[in-house]
């Protein structure tokens, strides 16, 4: 009756392993660390950067405990923080021979003291949030009035071509405010300017209250402008996403808050000053092309004087290139880039679009320099980097490849590059604070000890008074406990401060469940029902009431996670999630250990569960079926 099949007992043991191996690397604590990551968008961290490294430290003397390539960036970990800051002016010195130009960004950093086996199993600790770590908040606004007047710019410029193309005579075009108005002399005009925008301008509408005899005047319809205004805050955030990358923050966080505002948090910085410089920083795409005059290409092979009109670059392989001054096409006529791969070689390719107008330029251009070579350039604080200077093959248009000797990486890393090189529209800082180190430490001593204090409180309450059935719910609520843990660090969730709020509620709410077991086997019991049958029934009559319960918190919980931010969401994850291991464990894990206990005995007579207390005064009790031992 009380007897588990081994295929249960399997699931158990193999969930217990599972849930020690992924809990394990939050227990080893954080090493100082140097993190060696791009200072620019055409840097590369690779073997070759690690090797240089290596030699840096090696030439300090600083030995250390471990270096490798992680995520992008090169990570060597250190004993004690004077040998990290030691080894951080040793590897700065040999990256960044000229402070003035930094090609790269050494950082310190805290990383996990997990030994390699965990970390080849993917096992890491949960990343800690802002409440706990330390670091710097922007609460960011962005200015959806300027993306908008970018994107009317854009339109205004696209007519005048289609208008041209269709051969309608019209009197001028000009944006007005948030609207564009089109100017012509006659009605026939006007129509057949109407006839262009409703073919080929399917985010435009006519707006005729505004709209007279001589002009047409036109706007954005609202899920055009809902389109408008999301893409802007989306690349903004993609944009934020590349730059937080050389302040070597492990997970920062960069959210989207309401319709026009984003959320930026960067645990573990405390330099605001470097942080709003690289938030705030712009970026800007050149097309020019390359001068292949004879000056021009012995400038580029020998390092020659540079020809009067044209400026030298470098590529990202370190060779120069000798490009015009004349600027083609700008990053702000690009509309997409996308990487896939050619379908005739099959090797990786950029897909660019343009707006109509840099169409046009780019289809007079290409036209004109045939088997020529055009460069596409970064600029950033100033200063340009030529991104690639691929061959013009044929004539271009609106839509166009960049090909040659890339990686699928190298692919994926440059249209994004082209995509987010600067941010759609301006933002502006309306929110800042910063954290100290000194008060996350102290906000996890105390979210730590609420926790451990909770689960021994409850834990001794429970063996009081279930005695051993209160053994067996402490020993589940430690597997429960567990599982939550083993699961936020699989899934690499950050924990806040409202998190570990969650995660104490979560172990008086798993203890539920326990207890209604208990008193449901007690009540049983006290019916005259044997041993072993009240477990039975105990268990299987307790479940309706513990899905119940849970499900009604889990509504709530899913409702918070749903329509929250911020802290609210982090609270609602280990919410939910701990909702899931409670039943888990109160119900199945639970069983196991009583079926276990209990089910191998046939003559079953008592069970410890403390004083099942009578129903009636001078009403006897069934007999042994409170036997406390």
């Amino acid at each position: 009756m009380n007897r588990y099949p081994l295929w249960k007992y399997a699931i158990i043991l193999i969930t217990l392993v599972v849930g020690l191996m992924y809990t394990l690397p939050n227990f080893f604590g954080e090493a100082p660390a140097v993190q060696v990551s791009a200072g620019k968008v055409t840097t590369r961290v690779d073997a070759g950067t690690l090797s240089r490294v290596e030699e840096a430290l090696r030439a300090a003397g600083v030995t250390p405990t471990q270096l490798g390539l992680e995520a992008g960036s090169v990570r060597a970990r250190f004993d004690t923080t004077d040998i990290q800051l030691k080894a951080k002016d040793a590897v700065e010195r040999a990256l960044n021979p000229d402070p003035a130009e930094p090609g790269y960004i050494v950082a310190l950093n805290l990383v996990s003291r997990s030994p390699a086996w965990l970390t080849a199993l993917h096992a890491k600790p949960m990343y800690l949030g802002l409440d706990l770590r330390g670091g710097v908040h922007f609460l960011l606004q962005v200015d959806m009035r300027a993306a908008l007047t970018k994107n009317l710019d854009t339109q205004v410029g696209d007519l005048r071509v289609a208008l041209r193309d269709k051969n309608v005579r019209h009197g001028g075009i000009a944006r007005e405010g948030q609207a564009i108005e089109i100017r012509a002399g006659d009605p026939a005009t006007l129509e057949a300017a109407r006839g262009v925008v409703a073919d080929k301008f399917a985010d435009l509408q006519v707006n005729p209250g505004q709209s007279a005899g001589d002009r047409l005047v036109l706007t954005f319809k609202p899920e055009a402008l809902r389109r408008v205004q999301d893409n802007a805050v989306k690349q903004n955030i993609t944009t934020l996403h590349n730059r937080v990358n050389e302040l070597g923050v492990a997970e920062p966080v960069i959210q989207q808050q309401g319709a026009d505002r984003v959320v930026v948090q960067l645990p573990g910085v405390q330099d605001t000053a470097k942080a709003k410089d690289i938030l705030g920083r712009t970026a800007t795409l050149e097309m020019r092309l390359v001068d292949e005059s004879a000056e021009g290409r012995a400038a580029e092979m020998s390092g020659g004087t540079v020809p009067f009109g044209s400026e030298k670059f470098l590529l990202r392989d370190g060779s120069p290139v000798i490009v015009k001054r004349q600027v083609i096409l700008t990053g702000d006529s690009l509309t997409d880039a996308q990487p896939g791969f050619d379908q005739q070689t099959q090797q990786p390719k950029v897909d660019l679009t343009v707006d109509s107008k840099g169409g046009r330029i780019m289809r007079d251009t290409s036209r004109e320099n045939l088997k020529k070579r055009m460069a596409i350039i970064l600029f950033e604080k100033g200063k340009g980097e030529a991104l690639t200077a691929p061959v013009i093959q044929a004539e271009l248009g609106t839509r166009f490849q960049i090909s040659g000797s890339m990686t699928v990486n190298e692919a994926n890393d440059l249209a994004l590059l082209l995509r987010a090189g600067s941010l759609a529209a301006p933002m502006e800082i309306i929110e800042e604070r910063t954290i100290g180190p000194s008060l996350g430490a102290e906000n996890i001593d105390k979210g730590f000890h609420s926790v451990m204090w909770g689960f021994l409180v409850i834990a001794a309450f429970m063996c009081l008074y279930y005695m051993l059935f209160g053994v067996f719910s402490a020993i589940a609520l430690t597997f429960n406990l567990l599982m939550l843990v083993a699961i936020l660090s699989m899934l690499q969730a950050t924990l806040t401060l409202p998190g570990m709020a969650a995660v104490a509620l979560t172990l008086g709410m798993a203890i539920d469940a326990n207890v209604l077991i208990n008193e449901r086997i007690r009540e049983e019991l006290r019916g005259g029902a044997s041993p072993q049958a009240a477990i039975h029934a105990g268990f299987d009559r307790a479940w309706a009431t513990i899905l119940d319960s849970n499900v009604t918190s889990l509504i709530a919980g899913l409702a918070l996670l749903a329509f929250g931010s911020g802290p609210v969401r982090g609270f609602a994850v280990v919410h939910c999630i701990g909702i899931l291991t409670s039943m888990f464990s109160a119900v199945f894990f639970a069983r196991g250990i009583v079926n276990f206990w209990y089910g191998r005995q046939k003559k079953l007579k008592s069970v410890s569960i403390g004083t099942v207390w009578k129903p009636e005064a001078g009403k006897a009790l069934a007999p042994d079926a409170g036997r406390v031992r």
